[in-house]
């Protein structure tokens, strides 16, 4: 008996002993693992550590400044899944279970040049077509008019685009917002026109630091729009003529982080960045990096706001200043609505693309929206002008003027101004007006998650 106690006693403790070894092993095992996880998994935060900003500097371009890592801000949770993104990057874990996925997220570079189109886009262009990697081009709408053969093939080749205002005037820009969004909205207008789409992403030209004050960051947000800064300069243009080799050397002196969004540019002046490009392409696909686009759907990389003394004073813009222009304007870049009309005891319905918020007002095609209420409308191409029938109402129509007419009660006229645009060959013009000339005063809009909804008397 003591014989049998005494076997099964060894036998218990062989047990544990082994237990207590297997489980030292793997709680060793687990610490190397995290180990590895923290050196390779880097949250984007860490970026601001290495990358450069801006101060301003030429009139066309970024120039280098102080490291970003005393102004530099990057949204927590890095990036939220769109265009290509990893999808849960932004979630917590544990140091062993960011060891055991942490090789499965991407590693992307965002290239990004600013103040085109220029005579060297489409040799840009032609690079990243060879290399087949993409980029982003925030673009001036000064430039985009002289050239709008180049968004247009920007934009055919698969890469994204953004706003960089009108005319990059630091003067003019960052006096007030209202200047401010002026520029992005005429540039915005001017993209729509030649690409049919709206980009709601916005770099400010020297970038954010030193330039906005909160008021700005607010505004852009509220109007829908995605500030797009970065965190890997180029230093391209932080002085003229800076060499291929020196920006190239910028490059790879950056530290390496999760995602990387490098700052260059293709404005006039700027053949060594072009002549540098095929080698910085190189540099991050040798790394193991993945080139995509930038996307509104992407929490951006933005500096922090700058000290108040480094910041100009700028006047704010008045409330009702805020509501006539920035409040509407979020509704254009929303997951398309339908504009339900009904006027008349007629419903109709607009499907996002036949009409546009503009201002907070409707525009709509003026002759497709009145035939399909059940009026008659007679275009005069010779004198750019309309008459509209509908029941016992005439309403004309004077382009040139820019004016709806129709006959008052008393017999004198009701005259309303309005502004026409041309679009695919149709006139549009505002819905309110519209409605209120022939007979039918608006009575209620109501806006769901589903459906705008006009309803006229």
């Amino acid at each position: 008996m003591r014989k049998m106690w005494s076997t099964r006693f060894k036998t218990i403790r062989t047990a544990v002993l082994a237990t207590v070894l297997l489980t030292a092993a793997i709680w060793t095992f687990g610490e190397k693992e995290a180990g590895l996880a923290a050196g390779s998994v880097k949250p984007l935060a860490a970026a601001a550590e290495q990358a450069q900003g801006t101060t301003p500097g030429d009139r066309i371009g970024e120039t280098a400044a102080k490291p970003m890592s005393d102004r530099a801000q990057v949204h927590d949770g890095a990036l939220k899944a769109g265009n290509g993104w990893a999808a849960g990057m932004g979630k917590r874990t544990s140091p062993l279970k960011a060891g055991l996925t942490s090789g499965k997220k991407d590693k992307v570079v965002y290239l990004t040049f600013d103040d085109g189109p220029s005579k060297l886009t489409d040799e840009v262009l032609r690079i990243l077509a060879e290399e087949r990697v993409t980029a982003t081009f925030f673009v001036l709408g000064e430039r985009v008019e002289r050239s709008p053969e180049v968004i247009r093939r920007i934009a055919e080749a698969g890469h994204s685009l953004g706003n960089h205002t009108y005319n990059h005037e630091y003067d003019e820009l960052y006096e007030s917002f209202p200047r401010f969004w002026e520029q992005i909205k005429r540039t915005e207008e001017i993209l729509r026109e030649i690409t049919g789409e709206r980009t709601a992403m916005v770099r400010a030209p020297g970038g954010t630091y030193g330039h906005f004050d909160g008021t700005y960051f607010d505004l852009l947000k509220l109007g829908g729009y995605k500030v797009f800064d970065w965190n890997v300069d180029s230093g391209d243009s932080k002085r003229r003529n800076v060499p291929a080799s020196e920006i190239l050397a910028n490059i790879k002196s950056a530290k390496l982080q999760q995602e990387m969004i490098v700052l260059l540019h293709d404005g006039t002046g700027h053949e060594a960045s072009v002549k540098a490009l095929p080698d910085i392409i190189r540099f991050y696909k040798k790394h193991g990096y993945t080139f995509r686009t930038l996307s509104p759907e992407q929490e951006p990389v933005q500096f922090t706001l700058a000290d108040s003394s480094k910041t100009r004073k700028k006047s704010a813009p008045s409330r009702s200043w805020i509501e006539t222009h920035v409040m509407p304007n979020a509704e254009l870049f929303a997951p398309g609505r339908p504009l339900l009309v009904e006027a008349g005891g007629v419903g109709i319905r607009l499907d996002p693309g036949e009409y546009e918020l503009r201002e907070g007002q409707y525009i709509v095609p003026l002759r497709a929206t009145m035939e399909r209420l059940g009026a008659e409308v007679r275009w005069n191409e010779k004198t750019r002008s309309a008459i509209i029938r509908w029941g016992d109402v005439s309403v004309n129509v004077n382009a040139e003027a820019e004016t709806l007419e129709r006959a008052g009660v008393d017999g004198k006229p009701l005259v309303h101004e309005t502004r026409f645009s041309r679009k695919n060959g149709a006139l549009w013009v505002s819905l309110r007006p519209l409605l209120d000339l022939t007979g039918h005063p608006v009575a209620s809009v109501s806006k769901r998650e589903t459906a705008v909804r006009v309803k006229a008397m």
